[in-house]
């Protein structure tokens, strides 16, 4: 069985054993974390039993800033939010927070520059991790890193570098395969894309998200976020290594009315391969 979850939840209340009804009701059984302090230590405790006796896994914590800006007021206070987040997910037992790492560019939250992709910006990142982790010291979540095409980690290997060189065991992978087709080439080959990502990474990946991919006419190169099912992305290879494995599968960057399409996509794919989501 392949865990399913993402956004697109209809549900009013703000009560955590009706949030995790309903994520039920739609058809998943993992979760984005609902909206909750580090402080309001009630809410924590019940987010976490309500999902447990659910049996709805969390997922991921979304911790997303900018950790690595040149402004030190701003990066000191990102940092700080990434490990109150981090905190968040370790008490109420979610896989992971995650984030990007960010933008040396002044002013912005992930923008393109060409420190971001230096080993300067390498080694910053390096040294962001470890505080984070060290000053927050979790106990199951792990923290990390969403895969992007203008900054680090912008390829499996640069991943399993930062892996190594953090050197932290509570510094995990995260799995998007889409965010790393940033060519023709692997664009008509998504498929070595996965699996060379599962080859060097694999055994540390803790969440994935699943999206789909086009690629236009128009020049200069023009690469689509799209509704699963809908792109080139090879569905068989991402699943059939996911499974067995206790990866959740998140759906994210959908209209709300389009998430049912792309969840009955990824079930009807699982079907095709024997595998439950």
């Amino acid at each position: 069985m392949i865990r399913l979850g993402g956004y697109g939840v209809p549900v009013t209340s703000d009560d955590p054993a009706d949030i995790a009804q309903a994520h039920l009701d739609f058809g998943y059984n993992a979760a984005y974390c609902p909206a909750v302090e580090l402080d309001d230590a009630d809410r924590i405790k019940a987010i976490r039993q309500a999902f447990a006796a659910a049996d709805v896994e969390i997922a991921e914590v979304a911790a997303w800033r900018n950790v690595v800006p040149p402004e030190p007021e701003v990066r000191k206070a990102n940092r700080a939010y990434v490990k109150e987040r981090l905190a968040v997910a370790d008490e109420v037992n979610a896989r992971c927070a995650i984030t990007y790492i960010g933008s040396m560019a002044p002013g912005s939250d992930y923008e393109p520059h060409p420190a971001n992709l230096t080993q300067e910006g390498f080694d910053v990142f390096v040294e962001c991790a470890r505080e984070i982790i060290d000053d927050v010291k979790p106990k199951r979540a792990k923290f990390c890193l969403e895969m992007m095409q203008w900054e680090l980690p912008d390829s499996p290997e640069v991943l399993l570098e930062l892996i190594q060189a953090i050197d932290r065991p509570q510094f995990a992978a995260h799995m998007d395969p889409v965010n790393l087709i940033v060519s023709p080439r692997q664009y008509y080959d998504t498929t070595s894309v996965i699996k060379r990502c599962f080859e060097l990474i694999g055994p540390w990946i803790i969440s994935s998200h699943a999206k789909d991919i086009t690629m236009g006419d128009q020049l200069s190169l023009h690469l689509s976020e799209v509704i699963p099912g809908r792109g080139n992305l090879d569905y068989r290879t991402y699943l059939s290594l996911l499974d067995g494995r206790g990866i959740p599968i998140m759906l994210e960057h959908l209209e709300d009315a389009d998430y049912p399409e792309a969840r009955d996509h990824l079930k009807s794919a699982g079907r095709e391969l024997g595998i439950t989501i």
